[in-house]
């Protein structure tokens, strides 16, 4: 490791700023891993490595949904979650050839239950 950080090359300073961002999910409080986001960002922005720049800018404008993670931890299963999502995707495997995209949305709203439907569900074509 102190092989690589005498070359100060720029792969090395993006490796250690992405190993860096990983304490991220260690923190418990929304308001420490806001914290610590922010002066993560303000470290990546003065790099100069454009590609990590980029990321910085993406995780700035999604900060307030990457801290909802911290708020509702512990707090939701994931299983619902992933129950969903594995309903719809056995639903779109039996909608295989329908015609338009329209008829499978139907389709899933049906298959999911008691989601909002669409004004429009019972037109025929």
């Amino acid at each position: 490791m102190r092989d690589l950080l005498q070359y100060n090359l720029r792969t090395v300073r993006a490796w250690l700023l992405k190993e860096e961002f990983q304490q991220l999910w260690d923190y418990i409080s929304p308001d420490w891993a806001g914290k610590f986001l922010d002066q993560w960002c303000t470290q990546v922005m003065r790099s100069r490595i454009e590609p990590m720049k980029k990321f910085a800018r993406t995780v700035r404008a999604h900060r307030e949904l990457i801290l909802d993670y911290f708020r509702a931890r512990k707090q939701f299963s994931s299983g619902v979650v992933e129950g969903l999502n594995n309903k719809a995707k056995v639903t779109m495997r039996k909608s295989y050839g329908f015609r338009t995209f329209r008829a499978t949305e139907i389709a899933l709203y049906q298959a999911l239950g008691s989601l909002p439907e669409p004004s429009s569900t019972h037109t025929f074509f």
